[in-house]
């Protein structure tokens, strides 16, 4: 359909498209070709490049398009779905909408109907639009219905045989609490959430994701008469009792979502008004193709610190030491190294709790405390399994850190996390574990300390001006900063409005120089370390997050969030 001004101009315009139709004019279903998954976008966009030139309409470009959440919000989302348009802005007595099949004149008078108004319309791919529409705020209003193509499917592992089997399946007359928590979870998955929160309150239920490290609310509160049926139903999926109400349960679930299996674990605890609920999301399949290509400059960390790292994680023995709080990336940090170092001519174990993400060519053993296998018992039983390299999830006691410290005196190179808020922090964490000092610091090879900072979104990010308030908060001045362009993220649909999008890691590390190592062993101050490091060029935490804040990739607010203001 051509430009309208007005109601007259739509029906002019109608009348034409239809005798062109009559005339002979090959509609869209002729158009479209049956393909494989391969390839369909870049047919789709041909079709309506062609029905664009045939109709004289402009093809719209989805791949930058911009949603407007406000007009989103008064237009029956059901409506987009089932005539597949995406409204692009409200003119002057019409509205601009991106439409898949602009040449389907009896559903445009419907849609023109539905909406009160004459319509100004763009041809879209019908691919392009869904994953708009997936991906817009608006699919947040159908999260207590399962939407067409919603399928999700519970497994469990049967032990015996190892076969996945199928205990339930999603169908249309499900009950709406069914309905409501797995359209939670499948919104969760689609909005890259980390932990699902379910939480009471006195009159009503908070549902929550984690996305990059910070809560989100999902969707409006829930009236508290339904809490007891939501977490009834989530310790159903965990096979956890649901008659016992009054200690912590912990359980898991898996689920089965476009054809790949994603586990999920579920922590209930009792709280003042009720049971709060943490839903942990490991979309392993998805991950693995990540860790595929891991590799140390994919996650953040500054040039100088990967150089240095490299030629540690190459050592012949030793331990590399990565420390930080918890979801700090750690793990993800280790997982980078032995990818780097990984060789057909190397044995590498891993003893983890659990094993978040598998890696081919490497053995990875999980911790099972209910059964016995501990940090320390699994490191005694690798020891004889002949390993070059070992990597120990993390050092919580004694006896694991005095395995891992020998196995790295005795020829091994061990990688390894531990619980401290800085380099400096980390010899103290050991020595209150009995440790001897001398073994330790001859073992370690460095020290690396991280945190995770949110980027910029790519799509949204925009150039702004510091205010006095935020510099002060930040200990800066306005010539600390003179030069920087510093940005911010509007918000947009990519990044669901928070203006940012992924994280990165920001790091110091501690070479164990021979003078480093003096100053440990004579147990002087932490102050006196840091002085030592700093003037063999170590650059702190502190330091790392604002280059990145220079550099343009996050914010002021964002690292004074994970650092400490010097």
């Amino acid at each position: 359909m051509v430009v309208q001004d007005a109601v007259t101009q739509g029906e002019k315009a109608a009348a034409r498209n239809r005798r062109l139709i009559a005339e002979g004019v090959p509609d869209l279903e002729g158009l479209h070709v049956a393909s494989e998954e391969d390839g369909r976008l870049a047919r789709e966009r041909a079709d309506a490049q062609r029905i664009a030139e045939r109709f004289g309409l402009e093809v719209a470009d989805l791949e930058n398009f911009r949603i407007d959440n406000d007009l989103f919000r008064h237009i029956p989302f059901e409506l987009m779905l089932r005539y597949s348009f995406i409204p692009e802005r409200q003119l002057e007595g019409r509205l601009a909408v991106v439409l898949a099949d602009p040449t389907d004149v009896v559903k445009l008078d419907e849609l023109e109907l539905q909406l009160g108004q004459p319509l100004e319309a763009r041809i879209g791919t019908r691919t392009e639009i869904e994953d708009l529409l997936q991906k817009s705020e608006s699919a947040q209003r159908v999260l207590d219905e399962a939407t067409e193509d919603f399928k999700i499917q519970l497994v469990q592992e049967d032990e015996d045989s190892g076969e996945v089997l199928s205990i339930d399946r999603i169908s249309a007359d499900q009950s709406p609490i069914i309905k409501l928590v797995d359209s939670t979870l499948f919104n969760a998955i689609q909005r890259r959430a980390s932990d699902v929160h379910i939480e009471t309150r006195e009159h009503e239920v908070i549902i929550k994701y984690r996305i990059d490290g910070v809560l989100y609310q999902a969707m409006e509160p829930i009236d508290r008469r339904h809490h007891q049926t939501i977490v009834s139903r989530i310790k159903v999926m965990s096979e956890l009792d649901i008659a016992e109400k009054r200690i912590p349960q912990d359980g898991r679930f898996k689920v089965r979502v476009s054809g790949r299996t994603i586990d999920f674990r579920v922590s209930v605890m009792p709280s003042v008004h009720g049971e709060d609920c943490v839903i942990r999301i490991l979309d392993k399949e998805s991950m693995n193709q990540e860790f595929k290509t891991l590799r140390l400059d994919v996650l953040g960390l500054d040039d100088d610190t990967i150089t240095k790292l490299r030629k540690f994680i190459r050592e012949p023995y030793g331990m590399v030491l990565v420390t930080g709080p918890t979801g700090s990336g750690k793990t993800t940090t280790l997982y980078g190294c032995l990818s780097e170092i990984q060789s057909s001519e190397d044995k590498i174990i891993t003893i983890e709790d659990p094993v978040e993400y598998q890696l081919d060519g490497i053995t990875q053993i999980p911790v099972n405390e209910k059964k016995g296998l501990t940090f320390a018992r699994g490191l005694r039983s690798i020891l004889r399994h002949d390993p070059d390299k070992i990597m120990v999830g993390e050092i919580r006691d004694e006896e694991t850190a005095q395995i891992a410290i020998q196995s790295a005196l005795t020829g091994h190179l061990v990688f390894t996390t531990v619980h401290a808020n800085n380099v400096v922090d980390v010899l103290g964490r050991f020595l209150n574990m009995n440790v001897d000092l001398y073994n330790f610091v001859a073992a370690l090879n460095c020290i690396l300390a991280q945190r995770l900072v949110r980027r910029i979104c790519g799509h949204c990010r925009e150039q702004v001006q510091a205010d006095d308030a935020l510099l002060e908060e930040s200990g800066l001045v306005r010539s600390d900063i003179a030069g920087w362009q510093l940005f911010e993220g509007r918000g947009c649909m990519e990044c669901n409005g928070t203006g940012y999008f992924g994280r990165m890691a920001v790091s110091e590390l501690l070479d164990l120089s021979d003078p480093i190592r003096e100053l440990i062993l004579d147990r002087r101050p932490a102050s006196e370390i840091r002085r030592a490091a700093a003037a063999e060029g170590m650059r702190f935490l502190r330091h790392s997050a604002l280059a990145k804040v220079r550099e343009g990739v996050t914010t002021l607010r964002e690292i004074n969030k994970v650092t400490f203001v010097d």
